[in-house]
């Protein structure tokens, strides 16, 4: 039996933590190497790496994060049972040959997940045309992990977006509840 040493310990622990972190979760949140703010995407994890498909129509946006084939980019997931976040790991960006053998496997993975397509028997057809697909695999230790937390608050404000749904109350909302409750 061999004995391991405490960094190759720490070093299994991190990529076991990093890959059921991405497993159960069905978001992360990625940083491109452009900085700003983490945006969250839907993945699967396929074949050690955080799989995406974005940046066509009808799927999530992916523009703006610089996410381009051998980057590096920042990966946190949180915690299913809590909410918050678990595990922040750096990531290299690979973006398969569409139509090779490793983009069909990935796509297919993502095929399975993909909720409310509207042209789910076509999917692959159209991502190979107009879609990118990434595989985001660990390329380190994380850089945040229980034990190894920031102890400065990191929250950050929302990214300004045009879509609201607060709007003022129309005047006549109150009346028009006090009158349902009568009938």
């Amino acid at each position: 039996m061999t004995e391991t040493t405490p960094g190759a310990s720490g070093a299994l622990f991190g990529r076991a933590l990093i890959e059921e972190a991405a497993k159960k979760s069905a978001l992360v949140w990625v940083r491109g190497p452009r900085g700003g703010p983490a945006r969250a995407l839907w993945h699967v994890w396929h074949d050690g790496a955080v799989c995406l498909v974005g940046d066509g129509p009808g799927e999530q946006p992916l523009e703006g994060l610089g996410l381009t084939d051998g980057a590096a980019a920042t990966v946190s997931a949180r915690s299913k049972d809590k909410g918050g976040r678990l595990v922040v790991w750096p990531a290299r960006v690979r973006v398969p040959e569409p139509g090779g053998e490793a983009w069909t496997a990935t796509a297919e993975e993502l095929k399975g997940k993909r909720l409310n397509a509207p042209d789910f028997e076509a999917l692959v057809d159209r991502w190979s045309r107009e879609c990118r697909i990434l595989r985001l695999a660990p390329d380190g230790e994380p850089v945040e992990a229980p034990g190894a937390m920031p102890s400065a608050a990191v929250a950050a404000p929302p990214v300004p977006t045009p879509a609201t749904t607060r709007r003022p109350v129309p005047a006549a909302l109150p009346r028009l509840l006090r009158g349902k409750r009568r009938a």
